[in-house]
């Protein structure tokens, strides 16, 4: 081993790395960021406070010391939900995914069970719930906790407050069918986004796209093949993410024409994102830099593994600019619920980003220098 020919290859690569200004912003700063976003969201995760909504059907004094014992245990910020309305159908429209309901005589029952020692005398509160939320168990963890240091303090009787749980879907559903949706969509993304990213740079630092200009090959030729290279791919990667979903977990998945509409959007929103990327950013690694700087924040920050309630308020609203949001959701509410309206919502906002950002990486993109 030449100790001298190591060193100098050595300081040859740091030179490199050093002239590419942009792979050293990348390299740097990355990390950095990736630091920031999840010390943020897990920072002080025992200080971390849920959305809960509470409806009082009684609506006495008793019974509002419910929510106001729930308040005070720092776990929840509590929103009042009018007696009038149905709770389940207030969770769908709002999607929330619990309400907390007080029964009606809550205090009258609670006055039979101090005053008169009635073992009959309990109420039960209710949890409407939507199952496809992965924070709904903590929360409604915390809640039996709570009424079960209530029911201690009334030691040597019968428990007084029990609890009952109501789904506000019909059918059972189970977190991985909520799971895959976010993975279709994610791996998607990370397919077009690098595949444009890594060919792009790669044939332009080599100069054969530049090469294309003086072939019969056009330049929108060049770009839907590219396009329908990614779609491809794309479709063979759901196709086997969906056949291990199926034959394992034994999902039940809606599969219909709104599963390849939102892959088309999907590719052409982060084809459009790699285009841009690679005109902006000259060199392959800068590029791959770029696209992971990209890439790693929105995976995580839009839903894919875990829910936005468990960010701070900021990053939930910074969450829902995000592309990659609509398709997840999009996905789940075609997939998992067979609500089209929603898919419909969903799928306008998701295409009219991905059009924006395609015609911007069209026009970014040019034959005669060669990007």
């Amino acid at each position: 081993m030449n100790l001298r020919v190591v060193g100098a290859n050595l300081v040859v690569s740091i030179k490199i790395f050093y002239r590419e200004k942009t792979a050293m912003f990348f390299t740097t700063t990355f990390p950095i960021l990736l630091i920031l976003v999840f010390g943020t969201i897990f920072m002080d995760r025992d200080k971390v406070s849920f959305n809960l909504c509470v409806q009082d059907l009684d609506q006495t004094e008793t019974s509002a010391e419910i929510a106001k014992t729930l308040a005070l245990t720092g776990k929840f910020k509590i929103t009042r939900v009018d007696p009038a309305i149905d709770a389940t159908q207030y969770a769908k429209n709002n999607k929330v995914n619990i309400v907390l309901i007080i029964p009606k005589d809550y205090e009258r029952s609670y006055t039979q069970y101090l005053q008169f020692d009635d073992p009959n005398a309990f109420v039960t509160i209710t949890y409407v719930y939507d199952p496809s939320s992965s924070s709904v168990v903590a929360k409604m963890q915390i809640l039996d906790m709570v009424f079960a240091r209530m029911n201690q303090g009334l030691s040597g009787k019968p428990s007084f407050v029990r609890t009952a749980e109501i789904s506000i879907h019909t059918r059972e559903y189970r977190f991985v069918e909520f799971f895959i949706p976010g993975i279709i969509a994610m791996a998607v993304m990370t397919a077009s986004l690098f595949g444009t990213v890594n060919v792009n740079t790669e044939l332009r630092q080599k100069g054969i796209i530049r090469k294309l200009s003086t072939t019969p090959i056009t330049h929108t030729d060049w770009i839907l093949s590219n396009i329908l290279y990614q779609f491809i791919l794309a479709v063979i990667s759901t196709t086997a993410m969906l056949v291990v979903s199926y034959a394992v977990f034994d999902v039940k998945l809606r599969i219909n024409a709104w599963l390849p509409l939102f892959i088309v959007l999907d590719v052409f929103t982060f084809v459009g994102i790699g285009m841009i990327l690679t005109r902006i950013v000259k060199e392959a690694q800068s590029a791959t830099a770029a696209a992971n700087a990209i890439m790693f924040p929105m995976m995580f920050l839009s839903g894919s593994f875990f829910p936005l309630e468990m960010m701070p308020g900021f990053l939930q609203k910074f969450a829902r600019t995000l592309p990659l949001y609509y398709v997840n959701e999009g996905l789940r509410a075609s997939m998992v619920f067979n609500d089209n309206l929603t898919a419909l919502s969903y799928s306008a906002i998701i295409g009219t980003f991905a059009a924006m950002v395609f015609i911007v990486g069209i026009m970014a993109t040019k034959w005669e220098e060669g990007t």
